[in-house]
Order: structure tokens, then C-alpha cells, then sequence
């Protein structure tokens, strides 16, 4: 199913960037990895929505995991504006 595969995929790569952030060799490193896994979770967010349109899965379970990806987006918002020094 691609909707599951895209799903799979951004899904982690929030926590894989996020680690990455924590590895960063520079500030400017941080900001790009930290805001790659923003766009993730707005991904996951996204194929979560499909998800629960088109009535795929468990739509219990989506509807969490889409509230889930929505704070970490924003914490990923956040986190982003702060170290731009915004």
C-alpha cells in the first residue's frame, strides 16, 4: 500500500532527523536538521489525513497519531523559531 510505505517513511524521519539535530556539527546544521523533521511530521500529518478521508485503518489510531504529529510539529515550529533567534 503507498499511502502506508509514504506514511512509514515520514513518520520516522522525524525521530532519525530529530537525532540528527542532536548530533549537529553547528547551529546552522541544528536549524536545517530540526526543520527537516518539521516537514515530516507536516507529512505525517498529511498522510494521516488521507488516511482517516479515505477511511483507511483504524481511525481511532489515526486520529491520535495525526494529534501526535500536530505537536511535534509544533515543537519542531518552536524549536526552529529559537534557535533563529526569533
Amino acid at each position: 500500500m503507498i499511502v502506508g510505505r509514504q506514511l512509514l517513511r515520514s513518520a520516522t524521519s522525524i525521530g532519525a532527523n530529530y537525532r540528527e539535530a542532536n548530533r549537529a556539527e553547528s547551529k546552522e546544521d541544528f536549524i536545517y536538521k530540526t526543520a527537516l523533521a518539521q516537514k515530516e511530521a507536516s507529512e505525517t500529518d498529511y498522510w494521516l489525513e488521507i488516511c482517516l478521508r479515505t477511511k483507511l485503518g483504524d481511525s481511532t489510531h489515526a486520529t491520535a497519531l495525526a494529534s501526535e504529529a500536530r505537536e511535534l510539529l509544533a515543537i519542531f515550529t518552536t524549536i526552529n523559531r529559537k534557535a533563529k533567534g526569533r
